[in-house]
């Protein structure tokens, strides 16, 4: 049987894991491939480096530190030049594909703030502070995104699915992309 300490230590582990990823992906791309956009219809790789990074911004800052999020704090969408300053969790392709970056180093500053961040949660992270419970149910534009999925129609939205479903499961699909939209750009992908 898995004890909680087990399970805590997994989910850090898998986080951190998957973050390594995140690094790993963004350090060799140049300005011009991070913004290539394939065609009409498909999103550039900035669009997944923005919208997962904000997204574990968000998810950390929030609810585990209650501090307004890194890229708003930090002024990052100046920084980083991003053409479409918004997260993009309810706007189309449409509206998304004309996401860009113009500093690609400011963008890994900002990438590497907010793992940091993470990964300074993540350490005082325990069974108890996972089972804290943040809604008692997702709000009705919320019931068709993957979490609601995982934890169901009428269950609680504990600090265990921020961590499990926005920031971990979220970042594996979106890896998927960027691992994609690294190979339509000649790069090589994330493991073996």
């Amino acid at each position: 049987m898995l004890d909680t300490n087990a399970f805590v230590l997994s989910l850090r582990n898998r986080i951190r894991a998957m973050n390594v990823l995140w690094e790993r992906a963004v350090s060799d791309l140049t300005l011009e491939q991070m913004n290539h956009h394939e065609r009409e219809g498909v999103l550039p790789m900035a669009f997944s480096f923005s919208h997962y990074i904000r997204a574990q911004d968000q998810s950390v800052s929030g609810p585990f530190l209650r501090e307004t999020p890194l890229w708003v704090a930090g002024g990052w969408a100046q920084r980083v030049g991003v053409s479409v300053d918004t997260l993009g969790r309810e706007e189309t392709v449409a509206e998304m594909q004309d996401l860009r970056f113009g500093d690609v180093e400011a963008w890994r500053s900002y990438q590497a703030a907010v793992i940091e961040r993470t990964n300074r949660v993540l350490e005082t992270v325990d069974a108890e502070i996972l089972g804290e419970v943040l809604m008692p149910k997702l709000p009705p534009n919320m019931q068709n995104i993957f979490c609601a999925i995982v934890i169901g129609p009428d269950a609680p939205l504990r600090k265990l699915e921020v961590l499990e479903c926005f920031v971990y499961q979220h970042g594996l699909r979106h890896m998927g992309e960027v691992e994609h939209g690294r190979a339509l750009v000649g790069l090589a992908g994330m493991t073996s």
